[in-house]
């Protein structure tokens, strides 16, 4: 039976049972797709001047640290005044966090007079002591001096400036409540000190509010959401070490072990990937438990630094945790159970897995040719994150329009000034979230390109392999896979830009729909009805299904591509036909060598998350400097990387078995039922008898 292929291929074994020169994979090739691969390379510009704005308008610090009075970032040493280490915000009036606190209220916690300090202040047990402004005009101190007096310069003022200071308008202001490092701010504790309050009102100083309201202005303030993401990105850049090892550089080892092992103990690492999967997935979902705090005393906590062990600061960050927590449960289960079902069906997928341990015997440099890939992403993934952190810091330092009462006294004018006394916030413009987009959007298309890339090069390489039976590894065992790359690089990196294209887009379209989809369950009127159920869960089950099947058309026709030389569209078409053709084989024999496969790459990125996880919970990162909100996001993205990594190599095994079950296919078709090209094994691993027989047992 002649198969979709016969017109196209045109390659047929000569009398003497040797092959044409040139044969099937280098038949008829030019270039296809050419139009998109100009707009990957335009998307490409488009990146750079898209992060090009981020490193001039963005400042990584504010992601971390808050704004002063006169809109400086703490810490920021090119400051005027210099603020190099002066990292801590703190809110001198105490009245005016109040008023921040309370309900209807006009005035903003970020228009109350906030500075930078180097620690956050606490009341003296029997005086009053004081946080002056930065030292300026007739105050002849340099920061370093007023650092050293404990910011208080209050017995140095004129009768004047200490009258303004009584009325809680500075330039000194009293510190009657005791504050903490929450996450580079001091947090207000609603606990006034008694002595400090007395002495306050025996010097005749305004009335302060004790209420809890001024505990909860600040609070309020460091949880909200934007703050909570800001300090998700910051985490990031602090925790960027542990993302190369746990997220690059062990992923790369594991994966590399694992080829290796497949390639001499195959029939050993189906077991041994399922049980080390399930042992880490179980990890994994512990140390979330651990650091949500249900199991021992490890909960993460957003106080930095010493403070009094019977006060306790909860964030949006352990509720995160909580969250993920709860979600690792259910997929524990879940992959347990699974692990459970597929046991007695491993040993079919060890059959397809032991037929691509072969061919990566033969063509050797299948194992090593993913360090190319992995090597290109990981440069670009480096550069995309701190152009990410860049991105999201980028906005306009500008001075906030207020009509409260903001009234200070100014050292260089010498006076109580309330005109221009607002504070400064970021301003944050709609073309900002329209970058982050497309820079969010460039990294997955990039990430599925070269992966798509690495793909089309293993299958070119093996599907060599099958149609000269060995020939071409049996001298130069890298000279297949060379071959390929050249291909790909000359003809066919449209089509690849291409179909990585299509998947981007239509997983990006998903995520969209989901975002709306949630936001409308959360407002709708009738959350119990039927129909509106029903509507949820079928157009959340179609999108999955439309995603899997586009990725599962694009992977089959990448190997066409490599096979034909064919545009992306019609090797997709030739796919598909011969899987139509060949269903029920296909199905049959590897579908369990996928879930394998699969548990690999899991097991892979697990191991990463699970020394991230480690590693961030060390004291470098637990406490101090480098104390991170929360080790979610950072695990997040260790498991991530690990994942593309694993992708990257595993596709050795993965694209080498679907590669020879599609050549099968066709060499079958072409040659009436019965493959001529095929190696032993394959032939004994994918005979229709065969499988008859399996399906029988």
């Amino acid at each position: 039976m002649r198969g979709p292929l016969g017109a196209v291929l045109e390659r047929y074994p000569l009398s003497d049972g040797t092959t044409e020169d040139g044969g099937i994979i280098r038949h008829n090739r030019k270039c296809r797709d050419v139009a998109f691969l100009v707009i990957f390379i335009a998307f490409w510009v488009a990146m750079i001047v898209n992060s090009s704005f981020g490193f001039n308008q963005g400042n990584p610090l504010r992601l971390t640290y808050g704004l002063d009075y006169k809109g400086n970032v703490c810490g920021d040493k090119h400051a005027h005044p210099g603020l190099h280490q002066l990292e801590l915000k703190y809110w001198l009036n105490p009245n005016q966090v109040y008023q921040s606190g309370v309900k209807d209220s006009q005035f903003k916690l970020s228009n109350a007079r906030s500075i930078c300090l180097l620690d956050c202040p606490t009341p003296l047990e029997d005086s009053l002591s004081w946080v002056c402004d930065y030292p300026e005009g007739d105050i002849h101190l340099s920061m370093d001096d007023w650092i050293d007096r404990n910011y208080d310069y209050y017995e140095i003022l004129t009768p004047g400036m200490k009258n303004a200071s009584l009325q809680l308008q500075g330039p000194c202001y009293p510190v009657i409540f005791p504050t903490v490092n929450v996450y580079w701010s001091c947090q207000y504790i609603a606990r006034a000190s008694n002595a400090s309050l007395r002495h306050w009102k025996q010097m005749g100083g305004v009335d302060i509010k004790e209420d809890i309201v001024v505990d909860k202005s600040i609070h309020s303030f460091i949880n909200s959401r934007s703050s909570v993401l800001k300090r998700y990105m910051a985490d990031i850049g602090k925790a960027w070490p542990v993302l190369i090892v746990c997220g690059g550089l062990l992923p790369l080892f594991l994966s590399v072990v694992w080829l290796l092992m497949i390639r001499y103990f195959v029939a050993a690492m189906p077991w041994i990937t399922v049980a080390f999967f399930n042992i880490l997935i179980i990890t994994v979902t512990v140390f979330y438990y651990l650091k949500a705090g249900w199991i021992g005393n490890d909960a993460i906590s957003p106080i930095i630094g010493d403070h009094d062990p019977y006060m306790h600061v909860f964030g949006r960050e352990l509720n995160h945790l909580r969250a993920a927590a709860i979600l690792m449960t259910f997929v524990m289960v879940l992959s347990i159970l699974t692990s459970i079902a597929i046991v007695r069906r491993i040993l079919m997928g060890t059959s397809v897995l032991k037929v691509a341990a072969k061919v990566i015997g033969e063509v050797q440099a299948l194992i090593i040719f993913p360090v190319i890939p992995y090597s290109i992403l990981a440069i670009f993934y480096m550069v995309w994150i701190s152009a990410a952190l860049h991105l999201f810091s980028s906005g306009q330092v500008v001075q906030n329009n207020c009509n409260t009462n903001c009234c200070a006294y100014d050292l260089l004018s010498e006076k109580v000034n309330c005109d221009h006394c607002c504070g400064y916030s970021i301003r944050y413009t709609p073309h900002i979230a329209v970058a982050i987009f497309f820079h969010l959007f460039g990294c997955y298309w990039v990430t599925k390109f070269f992966i798509a890339c690495s793909s089309t090069v293993i299958a070119g390489s093996v599907a060599s392999y099958y149609w000269t039976r060995g020939e071409t590894s049996s001298e130069v065992p890298v000279l297949p896979v060379f071959d390929s790359m050249k291909r790909l690089i000359r003809y066919s990196l449209g089509s690849v830009a291409l179909g990585s294209l299509i998947v981007s887009f239509v997983e990006s379209i998903r995520f969209i729909l989901e975002s709306f989809r949630r936001k409308l369950k959360v407002t709708e009127t009738t959350p119990d009805s039927w129909f509106g159920k029903m509507v949820y869960h079928t157009s959340q089950g179609c999108l999955s299904c439309v995603e899997w099947t586009i990725k599962s058309v694009n992977r089959n026709a990448y190997i066409m591509i490599a096979i034909t030389g064919k545009s992306f569209c019609r090797s997709s078409a030739i796919a598909t036909e011969l899987i139509m053709n060949n269903i029920l084989r296909l199905v049959r024999v590897n579908v369990i060598g996928d879930v394998i496969l699969f548990l690999g790459k899991l097991f892979v990125s697990l191991s990463s998350a699970v020394f991230g996880f480690l590693v961030l919970d060390t004291h470098k990162y637990s406490s101090g400097h480098n104390k991170l909100s929360s080790p979610l996001l950072p695990v997040l993205v260790c498991w991530t990387l690990g994942y593309v990594v694993a992708t990257l190599f595993f596709a050795v095994v993965e694209m080498s078995i679907d590669t020879l079950i599609l050549s099968f296919c066709q060499d079958s078709e072409e040659h009436e039922g019965t493959a001529q090209f095929a190696p032993l094994l394959l032939m004994e691993t994918l005979n229709e008898q065969n499988d008859m027989q399996r399906l029988t047992q």
